[in-house]
This record gives C-alpha cells, structure tokens and sequence, in this order.
C-alpha cells in the first residue's frame, strides 16, 4: 500500500478539537460581516464560497449550504442547485486566475469519509497542476505553498466578481 504524507495539515490536526469547540465553522464564519477575514469569496442565496484555511493546494476553496445539514439527501433542491452552480464558478475562477490543469471535485459524507466537519455538508474544490507534489514533504515534511492565503483569497474574489459581472 502506497501512502500519501501530508505534514503540513499537522495544525488542522492539532487544533481540530479547539476548532470544533468554536462551533460548526460553516455556521460561524458567514454569521459575521468580515467576509475576508472569513475567507468567504462569494455569498449566494442558500450557499456560499469560502477558502479552506487549510488547504491541500493553493486555491483550495468549499462551497456549502448557510443551512446546518450532513446528509446529501437532506439539500433542498434550490441547496443542490445552488452549491453545483457556486461549484462551477468557483471553478471558472480558479482557471481563469490559477490556470490549474485539473481539479479533484469532491464530498466526504460521514467522519468515515475523511470529513473534518460532518455534520454540514460542503464540497471540495481542489485545483491540481502536473507535478504539485513533489519531495518537500516527504523529505522535508513541508508543503511548499506558492502565494499566502490572503493573495489568493484576493485573486479568486476579483476574479469571481469579474465573472459574475460578466454574466449580469
């Protein structure tokens, strides 16, 4: 069996029990008006955009229900519709600014799928380029992350912007 090292998660693993104690962060961080210290990208009706503070690659972002659910078969059909849509901008605006040659897509339903945050559904969206993982964290136990959170967070929101404009 092959492993995957992921050192750098180390302080997601950590402080996950601090985090969680906080509340459900799909709950909390929309409940304020500091979007960017938030990381939310992009507020819709039912769902919205935010940055995964700790990413498995640059430009990591999950799109999630306001709603406090788990269960796929719980969205409502405007959630489902909603997520997919905000999941579809939120690739165009990665392609447009990041220029990745791929994305890994996906939803962890239940902890035995790997979900850090359960009990409210979220979907992942994970930009990908030819040769992102490399020596640094096997050798050096570390994730060579190109650009801070704060720059991404920056270039995704301008780039979401610009194409919600475009298409309005």
């Amino acid at each position: 069996m092959e492993r995957l090292w992921r050192p750098w998660r180390i302080g997601y693993v950590r402080n996950i029990e601090d985090i969680r104690k906080e509340g459900c962060i799909f709950c909390t961080k929309p409940g304020g008006d500091d979007d960017r210290g938030a990381l939310i990208l992009h507020r819709g009706e039912v769902a919205f955009i935010i940055m995964n503070l700790y990413p498995y690659n640059t430009g990591h972002v999950m799109v999630t229900p306001y709603r406090h659910i788990g269960d796929l078969e719980e969205l409502s059909e405007a959630e489902t519709r909603e997520i997919m849509d905000l999941t579809t901008l939120a690739v165009k605006a990665i392609k447009k600014e990041m220029q990745p040659q791929g994305f890994n897509l996906g939803v962890n339903l239940g902890k035995a799928a790997g979900a850090g945050f359960d009990e409210h559904i979220h979907m992942h969206i994970v930009p990908r380029w030819q040769g992102d993982t490399n020596f640094m964290p096997v050798v050096g136990e570390s994730k060579v992350m190109p650009e801070t959170i704060a720059d991404t967070y920056e270039r995704l929101r301008r780039s979401i912007e610009a194409l919600l404009a475009q298409d309005g």
